[in-house]
């Protein structure tokens, strides 16, 4: 390894670095010196006494691809289960007790397409929300804990059977409650179909209770291979380090992908091991791809929000994953020499045990690097010259790789930039580096880095004004219909197989029973579509209501919430009811009601509503025919299109149309 580093090192020894030295200055690249004695912090980078823990990774939650953008080591999955989870629903692959489909939703595509990046990408699956059936009537996934546990083993022998695609750890729920019993049956579930390999992580909450609990139960110690802990501030609990299992910050981020946003995940990946000796970081949320006004909008490491044109951003926080994530690999170790600079900042170094070093130095200010959780401690950081010395193994090492990012002002701002390498040849491992608020370093031997280049994306565009889907697709790639987004319930692609005609092809709202919720869901079912900003509108669709008596369905406007918020929603909703009546209200809950009658509509039957929506009046047809004129609405201004039924039942729309003209 060194006679292969020290050629290399030849090669390019006329690259050799004194940067920024010359009239070019501070203003295009950083200061970096060899064996120059400045003042300033002396810090060691040394394999000599031994190494720290293992690193496990960088990942996302829902992918990555060695040496190109993010380059992601783990993939993290939600177990889709029915409910609201954040900003929308995701579909279980068991609706009911005796429906088994693995093909819905989009997981399953996402791993796929990550695998073909990176074979070696870590997969996880966690349930936030569990359909209703497992529940018995209760609001508690634990009420037949070998029901519950069959359930999640199912989806990882589908993931298996059906796409080829191994799960590597599984979860037990989401920030909620876990279950010490269930925890112990779902191992020996899976141990008994043969799945031992795969393994467990818990709670994917805070650090106590599930700690204490391994600490007083030796069985469920032992069956618990990591200790997931979400948002966790760099910081870990006593007890999780002395159960000396694996500490991952399970879930964190979660800020907009803003240079703030690049500038607090390059603070916690650092820091998370060094404060809290957490060897994997998974970001929330892996990409953007949701209406900006739901819950947490622009929250990913990369935004694509516009499916409709195609346009996407590549956003800061991408690269500074990359400054890790492309030069370590899960199974390479962090140094015991790591830990927090003299005026700021802090730096990691890790070692794959063959020779290659990657050190990765941050600079990040407190202003420009808060996440969105937990609050965060004032520091300062300050300019500062950082000397370090490499020691141990490392001691020969003839040159480094350098890439380089500084966040902020336009005119200072670079991402990820590869300077030229880092000769040490005559310097004996010594190396200085002038560090400024809001950097990042990584130095490795390893010459395998690469920024990546990627088509210059399709112009943003708003949500088409004029929008129509007739579902009538016979095979459909995906389960879900492109742009709606479902906020409670699942609405899904169906085939009439016994109606030949027009509504052969629907969109079917398939749940008729509440799922086991996460969030706080609404308890009628509803799918948003379009451009948030919508005021005048008119939406037309053909419905049918499946449930005699009892069952109702509503196309809506102006729909000013969503995701966690989804109860509160306001607009104009326009309902039919199988009674034979009618109802217009001014929320979704059905609380403000400023119209209500009867129809001639019963189950079973087609049905074609239409809504407009024009300044501060809205109307109402039912098959051509007015049901209600001018009635006043004046809040709220402007929000999305909305299909919906009234309770957990089974409905159907088909020839969505909407008309947008402010």
């Amino acid at each position: 390894m060194a006679e292969r580093l020290l050629q290399a090192s030849r090669q390019r020894r006329m690259k050799a670095m004194t940067a920024a030295a010359g009239s070019a200055g501070r203003a295009a690249v950083p200061l970096l010196l060899c064996a120059l004695l400045v003042p300033g912090g002396a810090y060691v980078v040394d394999d000599s006494d031994g190494l720290g823990r293992e690193f496990d990774g960088i990942g996302a939650i829902s992918g990555g691809g060695p040496n190109f953008g993010a380059s992601l080591h783990i993939l993290k999955v939600e177990i889709g289960g029915d409910g609201q989870t954040t900003d929308g629903t995701e579909p279980s692959h068991m609706h009911y007790a005796l429906d088994e489909n693995y093909f819905r939703g989009y997981e399953w595509w996402l791993m796929k397409e990550a695998k073909k990046r990176n074979p070696n990408i870590i997969l996880m699956g966690l349930p936030w929300s569990f359909p209703g059936w497992l529940g018995k009537g209760f609001n508690w996934p634990y009420v037949n804990l070998q029901l519950t546990a069959y359930y999640v083993m199912t989806w990882i022998v589908g993931a298996k059977h059906y796409h080829d695609l191994d799960i590597d750890y599984i979860g037990i729920w989401n920030e909620r409650s876990y279950d010490i019993n269930y925890i112990k049956v779902l191992r020996r579930m899976l141990n008994y179909q043969g799945l031992d390999r795969v393994k467990i992580i818990a709670s994917d909450n805070l650090w106590e209770p599930i700690s204490a609990s391994m600490l007083l139960d030796s069985e469920l110690l032992e069956v618990i291979d990591v200790i997931g802990a979400h948002y966790p501030g760099t910081h870990i609990v006593k007890d999780a380090k002395l159960t000396k299992k694996k500490l991952w910050s399970s879930e964190d981020f979660s800020t907009v992908n803003s240079d703030v946003g690049a500038g607090c995940l390059g603070r916690i990946l650092n820091q998370n091991y060094i404060n809290g000796y957490m060897t994997a970081t998974i970001a929330w949320n892996l990409v953007a791809s949701y209406y900006e006004q739901l819950p947490y909008g622009r929250c990913g490491l990369m935004t694509a929000q516009e499916p409709w044109s195609g346009h996407y951003v590549v956003e800061s926080p991408i690269w500074v994953s990359a400054h890790t994530t492309q030069f370590t690999q899960p199974g390479w170790y962090y140094l015991k020499t790591v830990g927090h600079l003299e005026k700021g900042g802090s730096y990691v170094a890790l070692t794959d045990g063959l020779g290659n070093l990657t050190i990765i130095i941050e600079t990040m200010s407190h202003k420009h690097s808060k996440c969105i959780r937990p609050f965060l401690p004032y520091f300062n950081v300050s300019h500062q010259f950082a000397t370090f010395v490499l020691k141990g193994s490392f001691s020969e090492i003839p040159e480094l790789q350098v890439w380089y990012t500084k966040l902020g002002k336009p005119s200072t701002r670079f991402l990820f930039k590869q300077l030229d390498s880092l000769w040490l040849l005559d310097s004996s491992g010594t190396f200085s580096l002038e560090l400024q608020e809001d950097e990042l370093f990584t130095l490795t031997t390893l010459t395998t880095g690469g920024k990546g280049s990627y088509p210059l994306p399709p112009k943003s565009q708003p949500f088409p004004r004029i929008y129509k889907d007739d579902f009538d697709v016979d095979y459909p790639f995906f389960s879900e219909a492109p742009n709606f987004a479902d906020q409670t319930g699942v609405f899904e692609y169906f085939t009439n197989i016994e109606d030949p005609g027009e509504h052969r092809f629907t969109l079917r709202q398939v749940l008729n029973q509440r799922p086991i919720t996460w969030a706080a869901d609404a308890y009628n079912t509803i799918s948003i579509i379009g451009d948030y900003k919508w005021s005048n509108l008119t939406v037309t669709c053909d419905v049918y209501i499946e449930t005699p008596e009892k069952g109702g369905v509503f196309i809506a406007g102006r729909v000013n919430k969503g995701g966690i918020l989804i109860r509160g929603a306001r607009g104009v909703f326009f309902w039919i009811f199988a009674n034979g009546t009618y109802r217009v209200t001014g929320d979704l809950a059905g609380w403000i009601i400023y119209a209500l009658g009867h129809v001639d509509v019963t189950a079973k039957t087609w049905y074609t509503l239409r809504l407009i929506v024009k300044g501060r009046f809205s109307s109402g047809m039912l098959n051509g025919r007015a049901v209600w004129t001018n009635i006043p609405v004046s809040f709220p201004k402007n929000g999305w299109a909305a299909i919906g039924t009234y309770s957990f039942e089974f409905a159907q729309f088909d020839n969505f149309h909407v008309e947008a003209t402010s």
